[in-house]
Order: C-alpha cells, then structure tokens, then sequence
C-alpha cells in the first residue's frame, strides 16, 4: 500500500512513517545541493537568520536540468545524499522534517533524525525524467547564482518515494540486506 502523503511534514506525521513504506507526495518541497547547503551553513554560521523556514519542509537532493521547449523542468533525479551530511544536522535541528535523496547518510544524521524527528526518503536515481512528471511548478527561490543548485520551490502532486530511515531510526538500507543475507532469519533466497 502506497501512503499518500501531503505537505508540509508535520511531526505528526512523521511518527507514522515506518522505514520501507511507500509514499506519493504532494505539496511542495524545496531544492538544495551542496554548493546551496554551503551557502546555507555561512548565513548560519554568521548567526544571521534563513531566509527560508525549513520548519516541517522536505529538502530534495537534486540539481534538475534545464526544461526542455514546453515542459516545467528537465531531468530532476536524486543526487548521493552524503555531500549534504556535514549540514545535515543542523538543519534537522532547524525543523527539517524530511529529506530526499539517494544512498547512505552518516551516524550523525541519523541520530539527529531520532532526537529531532525527522525522515529520510530514497527516490530512485536513474528515474529523473519520469519524476519530472510528477513536477507542477518551480521557481527559484534562493541563491540564484548557483545555476542548477540554486534552491528551488516545487509544486508536486504524487512524487513517489520510499522511506529509507524513520523518525526511529530503521534504516531500510541495513534491514533490507539482512532479509537477503544467507542464514539470516529472513532469509529470501
């Protein structure tokens, strides 16, 4: 079964979302790659506050390519969520209800995401331009001079993705290769 989940994240729902379900989200979520998690961390570094409330927000990990003739945006998958881990933190303290993104997020994170509340989402890397159909509108909103990195607002409807680690700290990537592993409880094979 499919959660059909709609923004913003609030902490409410976060406690429903268990690692390994999937969910079509709708609403809006933001933009941000490294070089705008960077731009980030110096205006708080500085002590000087976002321009953007990230509180109950989804940050999607991508750098969408250009739109081609009469679409909204071109190619928008999933980068490695690991380039972001060093600001990941501080952000979650922020607010930051969720994340998306691919592969695996460091110790930090995930402990973060426990005592914060937080969530973290796979999207499918290699999917970019079906998941720019699911895409309504964008705008930039931060950092424009960033090119592609440049924070964008998106209006999704249906966005597909999968829970990889929960507000608890499951993490699909760890219980996912146990059920395969030979000799292990659930073992598939």
């Amino acid at each position: 079964m499919t959660i059909e989940l709609i923004t913003p994240l609030t902490k409410d729902k976060i406690a429903t979302l268990k690692s390994g379900d999937l969910v079509n989200i709708s609403g809006i979520l933001y933009t941000a790659r490294d070089a705008a998690h960077k731009k980030i961390s110096e205006i708080l570094d500085r002590g000087d506050k976002l321009p953007l409330d990230l509180k109950d927000q989804i940050l999607y990990y991508v750098g969408p390519s250009p739109a081609p003739e009469g679409k909204i945006i071109g190619s928008c998958g999933p980068t490695t969520s690991g380039r972001m881990d060093k600001y990941t933190p501080k952000l979650i303290e922020l607010g930051l209800g969720g994340m998306i993104g691919k592969g695996l997020r460091d110790q930090h994170v995930i402990d973060s995401m426990i005592r914060y509340q937080s969530v973290y989402f796979g999207a499918i890397g290699g999917l970019g331009a079906l998941i720019a159909e699911t895409i309504i509108s964008q705008e930039i909103v931060l950092f424009g001079e960033l090119g592609t990195e440049a924070i964008r607002k998106l209006e999704v409807k249906n966005f597909p993705a999968i829970v990889i680690i929960d507000c608890y700290g499951n993490n699909l990537y760890h219980t996912g290769k146990k059920q395969y592993q030979r000799g292990g409880e659930n073992n598939a094979l």
